[in-house]
């Protein structure tokens, strides 16, 4: 009977620590903070958390995409900021004598709707698309978008928040789901959060887009040799990106019921953290959509756990900065060591 040597041990428990290392390091801060705090294990508190991250969440699905493809997309926040105020003005409820637009009538949700991902799919298309096309940085594309959607959302707005939206608008921010008896049920927003998780999931890794994309990430010279049409899907990439951010512009002004042109600041950044956190290599080529739903989840146990032990909003930058440039130096030690 054969027996496993020492070093083929150690090197099997180190490629389990190498792939599930960040369910562990999320395990770890569950049990951490529900014996810190006891309102931390509460069932109310425990889909505040979940609902909380929802939005970060769909704006880090698309980021995932985004730097699998070696790229960047600093402009999410900012697309969020837009669409929340254009699909606000266009949810507002009939009978509100300070309507954005007075003349247009009540609206069904469906309006809104589409227009949240129209701005967010154009704003992804012209990120592309210049990034494809003339060669410029993602970096330098993304933050001239991130720069001008701020600017557009306080011009269409005219810098007040868009507010008083319909009922059927703030039931996909405010609402819950299959609840029973004592349970409230499960809000709104993580139902839209799985169902685009899963929709991502299988583009990612079940489509010919998909594979792309890691080709794209892996060496983009060798992915135009092997004929993948890079351009394209680059524009498919930052379009799609663009699309979740439009949608969960949408999902937070109908949590707050109201659009504001300051909505979103730093949420790519939170992002891109979740992104990092959850395995997403900034070398390109690897990365997984679990990943980025643990790292979402690590983000919104650690911003909700210190809320509760009442440590300063200050610190908890602090704590997030730390962890991505943690993140980012494990990583590259990773692909070194592959290399």
């Amino acid at each position: 009977m054969l027996t496993k040597k020492p070093k083929d041990t150690f090197a099997s428990q180190k490629a389990f620590l190498s792939k599930y290392g960040i369910v562990l390091v999320l395990i770890v801060m569950f049990v951490l903070m529900s014996f810190m705090s006891p309102v931390f294990m509460t069932a109310k508190n425990l889909f505040n958390v979940v609902r909380q991250i929802s939005v970060i969440g769909l704006i880090s699905l698309g980021v995932t995409l985004v730097i699998i493809a070696k790229g960047i997309d600093l402009s999410s926040g900012s697309v969020l900021a837009v669409a929340a105020v254009v699909a606000a003005s266009l949810g507002q409820q009939g009978d509100w004598q300070a309507k954005m637009f007075p003349n247009l009538p009540e609206m069904i949700v469906l309006v809104p709707i589409i227009a949240a991902l129209l701005v967010g799919l154009i704003a992804g298309l012209i990120n592309g698309t210049l990034i494809a096309k003339t060669g410029i940085p993602p970096f330098i594309a993304t933050l001239g978008m991130m720069v001008s959607a701020r600017g557009f959302a306080q011009i269409y707005s005219n810098g007040r928040p868009v507010s008083t939206l319909t009922k059927s608008y703030q039931w996909f921010g405010q609402s819950y789901v299959l609840g029973f008896g004592d349970f409230r049920g499960i809000p709104v927003p993580v139902i839209l959060y799985i169902i685009m998780i899963l929709i991502t999931y299988i583009l990612l890794n079940h489509t010919r887009f998909g594979k792309n994309i890691f080709a794209i990430g892996g060496n983009i010279h060798a992915a135009e040799v092997s004929g993948i049409n890079v351009d394209r899907n680059l524009i498919k990439i930052y379009a799609y990106a663009g699309l979740l951010a439009g949608l969960a512009g949408f999902v937070l002004s109908a949590r707050v019921n109201t659009g504001q042109p300051g909505m979103g600041m730093s949420y790519e950044l939170d992002a891109i953290a979740a992104t990092t956190i959850g395995g997403t290599s900034h070398s390109g080529g690897i990365g997984t959509i679990w990943g980025a739903v643990v790292g979402a989840l690590i983000l919104g146990i650690l911003n909700n756990g210190l809320n509760l032990l009442g440590v300063s909003g200050y610190y908890q930058q602090v704590f997030k900065g730390v962890i991505i440039v943690g993140a980012v130096i494990i990583d590259m030690r990773k692909n070194k060591k592959k290399k």
